[in-house]
């Protein structure tokens, strides 16, 4: 089954900040609200549904991808916990964590540093659901999925909450995600630059000054 998401296109500019609750450090940083927050809370909502139907009654080890992924996989995790509770289909789950790091400042670099690599082995013989906060250029994942199946698991699905639309991408895409989203440098629900901005509870657009500001 084809996954399902909402496009937002290249032209939209977002939502005026002044619509919304934003942090007073960070009113000065942000060009836009370009995914409110419960807009991303109703999506989550739907793919948690997505992955119960597709992976019901299978103990699923869900591996959150920190730091960026923590509010998406909690909020989706907490999703599947009620369809748990409240559906004939259910899916039993253990949560497993690994870090990868790929970003100076605002540029993907060519390499990707893996920590926590050595616990993936634990992960043989078992259905995985990898959650990410952001698909790039794709070769993250790409690097992360190679890793995870040299440990032979049973399965392996990813979701992920966007999907960048760049020239640069791989051509991969998750089994299953949120947005597709502009190529632009979004921040917000633990998206970061330079760590800053895990705090937002909307997903914004960062502005040019910002990038200088935090700049390390």
């Amino acid at each position: 089954m084809a996954c399902s998401y909402l496009e937002i296109d290249d032209e939209d500019k977002g939502y005026a900040l002044s619509l919304f609750c934003i942090p007073k450090h960070y009113e000065e940083d942000l060009d836009s609200v370009i995914i409110p927050n419960g807009l991303i809370k109703d999506r989550t909502e739907r793919l948690a549904r997505d992955i119960v139907r597709d992976m019901g009654a299978q103990h699923i080890v869900a591996l959150c991808v920190l730091k960026g992924g923590y509010t998406f996989f909690a909020d989706l995790l907490d999703y599947i916990k009620a369809l748990n509770q409240n559906s004939d289909k259910s899916v039993p789950l253990t949560v497993d964590f690994i870090r990868l790091k790929s970003y100076s400042n605002d540029q993907s670099t060519n390499s990707v540093k893996v920590i926590g690599g050595d616990e993936l082995t634990a992960l043989t013989g078992k259905n995985v659901l990898v959650v990410e906060d952001i698909i790039e250029t794709g070769k993250t994942m790409e690097t992360l999925l190679t890793l995870l199946n040299d440990c032979q698991p049973k399965m392996v699905k990813v979701a992920s909450l966007l999907v960048k639309r760049t020239p640069r991408s791989s051509g991969y895409r998750p089994d299953y995600f949120g947005f597709e989203v502009p190529d632009k440098f979004l921040v917000g629900y633990a998206l970061d630059y330079n760590e800053y901005f895990r705090d937002l509870n909307h997903i914004c657009i960062l502005s040019d000054q910002a990038k200088e500001k935090y700049k390390v």
